[in-house]
């Protein structure tokens, strides 16, 4: 691919990676290193939106690669709030009221309640990393305490002193009359109970660096703002990491949108440039409501990946990013075969074509050539028609519609056989509500059978058996014929909908559509 090609690529991660390379110009950088951050809060345990988050990242990233030539390095963080106060126990943990007596301690300090690391963060850290490296993303983690702590956010924190009452300016019209009167960036980590607290200062010393207050007992105290004595507001903290970390780009949700000005002014108030940001659309549940890590609603990554390839969630994490959409599991069948049909176009497509393609941004722009011959559709409504429960029945009509496939030879095909048979166990087999036919469909369903029994028994062009369908349903007085389809469906298989039903009687066998059609004709089906 060439740099100039995506100049003109019209795909979201190009489109953000020119914006992140005029800043880079405006700048005057020509080199790097390019810092690309995602944020998580360790309160709960990674989700959907996390990986949202990092694979889209990821796009950028690698868009912003091929846009440059490689001409900077390229750096993806992670960075951990694992130094907030623990402000509730999430609903889904173990050993609830044990973690109530951590409450406002940072969660660096909060025990683990599965026993496995030193503290709540730690477990969930540990979590997050496994959960990325999962995936195979290349990313570099870091722990806010850690920078807190060693030194990092140091310079930036004596700054943000320096410049304490520039940023009250930017923070006090945010806040309401009550909220202002006791408002402060800095969140000093107590000495006697170790809770980070929301306390006025009383003064603040910039050319000591340090922070008076009053401890939660009334006892007047000194603290200097370095060495992880104190933390930022999360506002102030986000424009504050910005800055001390250099970061060139980081996207957010929607519910960041209000405050994304704050963060850009205190990044500049420090004496840094803001990064480029893009937001995003949250995932809501089929209810319409966000998804939550506390709460465990939603569609999980772990669920997801029961059912379909992990390149299935990343297309649906690629598509429209600046839109609202429902997870739930109802949307997994489609978002499969839009992958696969972008990947099977992907090899012929001119180079320009090939930049927009979804497959090359899911695939970091070297997209695998095995495709599948059959879709993900035609799969679940194989193992419906065959009550599927194992794929060694799938692989009895797959074998004979790709002439010489294996499951070693097609292993692509495989998987999906494997996903379509625990879907069907899981979601189609409970729902299916066969019905008998009408007058004017079993009409249509007789015809159908003479048909498809005048052509050869071995017929297995989808379209050949499309047209007799589709001659069939026209012998009647269908107003619509899709009324007639969505007949064939619900008669022979119990559901509304499904493929071109030439493909699936060309994949389950001229001779067994015959018998399956011959079943919904006697009611055997309703049995």
């Amino acid at each position: 691919m060439s740099a100039e090609i995506a100049q003109n690529a019209k795909a979201w991660p190009f489109e953000q990676a020119r914006l992140l390379k005029k800043r880079l110009d405006k700048l005057g950088r020509k080199d790097g290193p390019v810092v690309f951050e995602t944020g998580y809060g360790p309160s709960g345990l990674p989700h959907m939106g996390t990986f949202g988050e990092v694979v889209r990242t990821s796009m950028v990233l690698r868009a912003f690669q091929e846009l440059t030539g490689g001409a900077y390095e390229t750096h993806l963080i992670c960075v951990s709030d694992d130094m907030d106060g623990m402000r509730k126990v999430p609903e889904n943990l173990p050993q609830q009221d044990m973690l109530q007596g951590y409450l406002q301690k940072p969660l660096t300090q909060v025990p683990d309640p599965f026993g496995t690391h030193d503290s709540f963060a730690a477990h969930n850290n540990a979590r997050l990393c496994a959960f990325l490296d999962s995936f195979g993303f290349s990313y570099e983690f870091k722990s806010a305490t850690e920078l807190y702590t060693s030194g990092a956010f140091d310079a930036m924190l004596l700054k943000a002193a320096e410049k304490f009452d520039d940023i009250m300016k930017v923070m006090l019209p945010t806040l309401g009359e009550e909220r202002q009167a006791t408002y402060s960036p800095f969140l000093p980590i107590s000495p006697k109970t170790g809770h980070v607290l929301y306390v006025p200062m009383k003064s603040v010393d910039a050319k000591a660096g340090t922070i008076t207050f009053d401890d939660a007992d009334g006892t007047e105290t000194t603290l200097p703002v370095t060495g992880g004595n104190v933390k930022l507001q999360w506002k102030p903290d986000f424009g504050m990491r910005w800055a001390a970390l250099g970061v060139d780009f980081e996207m957010f949700g929607k519910d960041h949108q209000a405050n994304a000005p704050i963060y850009s002014r205190i990044c500049r108030i420090l004496g840094m440039e803001p990064p480029t940001q893009f937001v995003y659309e949250l995932f809501l549940d089929e209810k319409g409501e966000k998804i939550s890590k506390s709460k465990g609603n939603g569609l999980s990554v772990e669920d997801w990946l029961k059912y379909a390839p992990q390149e299935s969630l990343s297309y649906y994490n690629f598509v429209k990013p600046r839109q609202a959409k429902k997870l739930y599991f109802d949307v997994i069948p489609r978002a499969v075969d839009e992958y696969l049909q972008h990947l099977g176009a992907y090899a012929g497509q001119d180079e320009a074509k090939q930049l927009e393609n979804p497959a090359w941004h899911i695939h970091g722009g070297n997209p695998p050539e095995a495709g599948s011959p059959i879709s993900f559709a035609l799969m679940l409504n194989l193992a419906s028609a065959a009550s599927a429960h194992n794929t060694d029945v799938m692989w009895g009509f797959i074998g004979r519609y790709v002439d010489g496939a294996t499951p070693e030879t097609h292993p692509v095909l495989d998987h999906l056989a494997q996903f379509a048979v625990q879907y069907f166990t899981d979601f189609v087999e409970p729902t299916k509500a066969f019905r008998a036919p009408t007058d004017m469909e079993r009409a249509a369903m007789e015809d159908l059978v003479s048909r498809l029994k005048a052509l050869d028994a071995d017929e297995r062009d989808p379209e050949v058996i499309q047209t007799e369908v589709f001659s069939a349903g026209k012998s009647q007085e269908f107003e619509n014929l899709r009324d007639w389809f969505k007949a064939l469906y619900e008669v022979l298989l119990g559901q509304s909908q499904g493929p071109r039903f030439g493909s699936f009687a060309a994949i389950y066998g001229l001779n067994e559509t015959i018998a399956l059609v011959e079943k919904g004709l006697s009611g055997e089906l309703l049995d």
